[in-house]
């Protein structure tokens, strides 16, 4: 930059010496347009040292992340309490709003019955897979007394000692005997199948009531809706009697979280060529006029939506944009390093410059003197008197 200056000057001081002072030339419109012509390219010095040394941003924006927050309920529910004020700070797990419990209070009360009737139910099965062990075991030894009997009495047959009619009667006893053992047998069978039915050691019905439970009872619990976190609301529309659930689209309140603000400025493409995270930067934010925050760069996102394309079956059309459609820029993250956040509510706008060879020097001067002159025009602008 002192060369430029050097130069501007030398060749101001030539231009007068030979035009003005021994007027070795005389001064025509022709001479006039050659040194209006280098004086304006040796501008262009300034112009693009501004640029790539200390880029400036009129597009800084303060971001702050926000929660929609929604009821997490299966039905619509009534709002019985609000219990925040509107910008009023609000700490982590703070209750907000209070919605009607009792719906939900009625369902784990009746699914908590339901979950002591399985487990008793547990000892009924117990109880039948004994009753059905006894009765298999009742039918096998009528079986047995049945078979004995057939074998006793086919003997006597074979030595005519009864007649056949006896034999065949008792042929049908042991097949009726086999039957009532098949189906004693298969009744244990169900009965064991019953009582065995487990998940990880539990019995299925006792578990299925169980998280059932557990259900009913995470919906009981959200009829508090808390903080997720430290922050506050912003208008806020919520009032008692007001119905909120699954017939509300969204969330009836945004919170807005205060850990984590950032500004994130938008640059063009080219002028970020030197800049790299840990940079010094200054902020001049319309919010406050004549006063000058600090802050470094935190990152640089290098992404745009111009460069997106979304599945389809389109084949994208290439166009030369209009000229009036600025062109397609990058944003930068910076950090600000005021102890106090609440000072930059979210959405409050102004300039940010980065000094990518550090605060000093000729560059950082002239941009120095112009985010100040902002600053302080933003005393006068705009004229809305």
């Amino acid at each position: 930059m002192m060369v430029a200056l050097l130069v501007l000057a030398f060749a101001s001081l030539v231009f007068w010496l030979v035009f003005f002072r021994f007027k070795l030339i005389r001064l025509t419109p022709g001479w006039g347009v050659v040194f209006g012509f280098f004086v304006v390219h040796l501008l262009l010095v300034f112009v693009i040292g501004l640029r790539f040394v200390t880029p400036n941003s009129a597009n800084a924006t303060v971001v702050q992340r926000t929660i929609q927050l929604v009821p997490r309920l299966p039905e619509p529910t009534l709002v019985e309490q609000v219990l925040v004020e509107e910008g009023a700070p609000v700490k982590k797990g703070q209750t907000l709003f209070q919605f009607d419990r009792r719906p939900y209070q009625y369902k784990v009360d009746q699914i908590s019955a339901q979950l002591a009737a399985a487990k008793q139910n547990v000892k009924v099965l117990k109880a039948d897979v004994d009753a059905a062990t006894q009765g298999a075991r009742k039918a096998k030894v009528e079986l047995e007394y049945a078979q004995y009997q057939k074998r006793i009495f086919d003997k006597l047959a074979q030595e005519q000692a009864v007649r056949e009619e006896t034999v065949e009667e008792w042929l049908t006893k042991v097949n009726a005997a086999e039957a009532t053992n098949d189906a004693a047998l298969a009744q244990l069978e169900r009965a064991r199948l019953q009582y065995k039915s487990e998940i990880d050691g539990i019995n299925t019905t006792v578990a299925n009531m169980e998280s059932q439970l557990q259900l009913a009872r995470y919906y009981l619990d959200n009829t508090t809706l808390t903080a997720p976190e430290d922050g506050h609301i912003i208008n806020l529309q919520v009032r008692p009697g007001m119905v909120a659930g699954t017939i509300r689209a969204g969330g009836i309140a945004a919170f807005i979280a205060d850990a984590d603000r950032y500004l994130l400025a938008t640059y063009f493409q080219e002028n970020l060529k030197y800049v790299k995270p840990g940079q010094p930067v200054e902020v001049a934010l319309d919010l406050y006029p004549g006063q000058i925050f600090r802050g470094t760069v935190d990152s640089i996102w290098r992404g745009n939506g111009i460069g997106q394309y979304l599945p389809s079956d389109d084949i994208p059309k290439f166009q030369q944009p209009p000229p009036n459609v600025p062109q397609g820029q990058y944003a930068v993250k910076i950090r600000l390093d005021h102890p106090d956040e609440s000072k930059f509510p979210i959405g409050a706008q102004g300039l940010a410059a980065i000094y990518t060879g550090g605060e000093h020097g000729a560059w950082a001067v002239l941009r120095k003197i112009s985010i100040r002159a902002h600053s302080w025009f933003n005393w006068l602008y705009p004229l809305d008197i």
